[in-house]
């Protein structure tokens, strides 16, 4: 059962890590027309979304991104490793994503604008550290309740948050209410 389980998991891992092609093979949007259809598309689908907005610039938003993919791939080696009883890889992948001093950096730059954000991320990156010490130990068990923990607090984050890519007169005009008051710095 706990191989069933695991195998499944694995194969959901992979078909998400093959749903992220290269930008050459994906359809593109279509460009806007005239009369600014595209944008307006946008616009409805933010409107949609009612998840709290994490400000970015556009190299932030892309930086995350590369690491949100970076997560996903280290889950899939941690459930691959799990699968086969290679602790020692699992450890390795899970230290990849686990606390550091510069991804606590990172992730307080990234939530600068979103209270609550740096919260989480950083919870997530500490459940990671457990998949790690249960590895360590040889308990399978454990890895993967620390997985499924980990887990969690990605989708939870999710949940919560969507990029907000703005310019950089918007992200200067944070900076200014932040210095106001109206917004807390983490």
């Amino acid at each position: 059962m706990r191989r069933g389980v695991v195998l499944l998991v694995l194969a959901a891992a992979c078909q998400a890590k093959r749903s992220d092609a290269p930008a050459s093979s994906r359809a593109t949007s279509p460009a806007p027309d005239a009369s600014g259809r595209h944008a307006d598309a946008h616009a409805a689908l933010d409107e949609l979304d009612v998840r709290a907005p994490l400000p970015l610039l556009p190299v932030m938003a892309n930086h995350q991104k590369q690491n949100m993919r970076d997560h996903l791939l280290a889950v899939q080696e941690i459930i691959g490793a799990v699968a086969v009883d290679d602790f020692a890889g699992v450890e390795r992948a899970a230290l990849r994503i686990g606390f550091s001093d510069s991804m606590a950096r990172m992730c307080t730059h990234m939530g600068t604008y979103a209270p609550g954000f740096t919260e989480r991320s950083l919870e997530f990156h500490h459940t990671a550290d457990a998949i790690a010490a249960a590895a360590h130990e040889h308990d399978h068990a454990a890895v993967l309740a620390a997985l499924g923990k980990t887990l969690s607090a990605c989708t939870s984050c999710h949940a919560a948050f969507k990029q907000s890519v703005v310019d950089d007169a918007t992200w200067n005009g944070l900076s200014t209410r932040t210095s106001s008051g109206e917004h807390r710095r983490h």
